[in-house]
């Protein structure tokens, strides 16, 4: 199955056969990611990493999983300093840095825009977020890690409990995540959040359509013994004020008192990052960052694989990357 020259663009594109094949790539990037060794499969591409909306982690990890691929990258971040202020339009944008790109990884405010994008694009486009539509890599991120964390205690998807927590309206990581989910069988998902926030309906009907078991709450309390917790922050920046996002900031945190108090002992403890760690928020407290299960530094690891796995596939190499090994002369301690 070829994904040479397409977009990604939606967890829509998915199937498990897609899934399979983008884990099983993106597992056979770990040496490289770990600086074991070295490809330079991609000497002399481009990737265009543009990102019109704030991003540390996504946006360093495209980067990254490009550049250990043996590819250069060119970014643009800020909608300030791009000539979208100037009012161009987003198919003359993709016109433009698609001739100076081999691929393209978007970033966008607006739900919709990166698929507009790639309309006008000449290379493959992929979707790092377009408000809060869609995250596709990061819910194949998220997934990867899901499998991985269930395999070390002998348990798989198909069967699992998941808590989803906090901002579940606007959170396009859980939207993704949840699209993918209903790909799966026999899964039992307790959505936790405010009224106010709680997840669209489109998504809650797609997941009873899959035959899965949902539950709504608007509690912490007798919801988190579950295989995996997927925490979430608000999406301050999708509200219409601070003042507004502030009401439900802090409302459902998570610290190791609570997780011993109402998890199981193996809950796994996933979260998009970044956490905030302020103090009228902190959903997700430092104080865990010592217990085993907290997987969110492992899940941001794994983002390297799962974007180095969709560019070889995008790019057509996925099957020559050893062909073009080479070995790392410098110290690593990955």
């Amino acid at each position: 199955m070829s994904f040479k020259g397409q977009h990604i663009l939606s967890v829509k594109q998915f199937d498990h056969d897609r899934i399979t094949q983008v884990f099983d790539i993106a597992r056979h990037m770990a040496p490289y990611a770990s600086r074991k060794k070295r490809t330079k499969v991609l000497d002399g591409a481009i990737l265009g990493n543009l990102f019109f909306e704030p991003s540390t982690r996504t946006r360093v990890s495209f980067g990254c999983a490009f550049n250990l691929l043996g590819g250069e990258v060119r970014e643009t971040t800020g909608m300030e300093s791009s000539a979208l202020s100037k009012g161009e339009s987003l198919f003359d944008t993709a016109r433009v840095i698609s001739s100076y790109s081999d691929v393209i990884a978007m970033r966008h405010p607006q739900a919709g825009s990166v698929a507009e994008f790639a309309e006008g694009s000449r290379v493959p486009v992929l979707n790092g977020g377009d408000g809060a539509n869609e995250h596709p890599t990061q819910a194949l991120l998220d997934l990867f890690t899901i499998e991985r964390e269930l395999a070390s205690s002998g348990q798989h998807i198909n069967g699992m409990h998941i808590a989803m927590v906090g901002d579940l309206k606007f959170g396009r990581t859980v939207h993704s995540l949840s699209k993918l989910l209903c790909l799966y069988r026999n899964i039992r998902l307790t959505l936790v959040s405010p009224a106010e926030l709680a997840m669209p309906d489109d998504i809650i009907s797609s997941l009873c359509n899959a035959g899965h078991q949902v539950v709504i709450s608007d509690k912490l309390e007798g919801h988190l013994n579950a295989d995996i917790v997927y925490q979430t922050r608000i999406q301050e920046e999708r509200f219409p004020s601070k003042a507004e996002a502030d009401q439900y900031r802090g409302k459902f945190r998570l610290n190791q008192e609570i997780y011993t108090r109402y998890c199981k002992s193996n809950t796994v403890i996933m979260h998009p990052l970044p956490r905030d760690s302020r103090i009228e928020a902190n959903e997700l407290d430092n104080d865990l960052n010592l217990n085993p299960n907290l997987a969110i530094f492992r899940q941001a690891d794994n983002g390297i694989l799962v974007r180095m796995a969709l560019f070889a596939l995008t790019l057509g190499v996925e099957n020559i990357v050893k062909d073009y090994e080479c070995a790392v002369p410098w110290y690593s301690n990955k």
